[in-house]
């Protein structure tokens, strides 16, 4: 019980603190962070699919299909975003 409040408290400890960070990055960072979040999320989807391979309960290989699911979502999402951003730098000629 100990340790689920301790990883309870850093959990949302870790969600004000990445809100603070996040809201205090100018618009030119965007892409440069998008990008290093990608890199993050793509470690989490392969983390996600190493756990949920050695699932040895229903429990957890649910909880490990969501966050597969979850991750690959955010991974995806991430790249379009970039990608829209990128584009908004190039030149009028340079889109078509």
């Amino acid at each position: 019980m100990e340790g689920l409040l301790a990883a309870i408290s850093i959990f949302v400890l870790a969600i004000f603190v990445g809100f603070e960070v996040i809201t205090k990055v100018p618009p030119t960072l965007h892409t440069p962070l998008m990008s290093g979040s990608n890199a993050i999320s793509g470690i989490a989807l392969i983390g996600a699919m190493l756990v949920t391979g050695s699932a040895d309960s229903t429990l957890g290989l649910v909880l490990g299909f969501a966050a597969i699911i979850m991750a690959t979502v955010n991974v995806v999402g991430g790249f379009l975003v970039t990608d829209r951003m990128l584009q908004m730098f190039k030149g009028r000629t340079d889109r078509q």
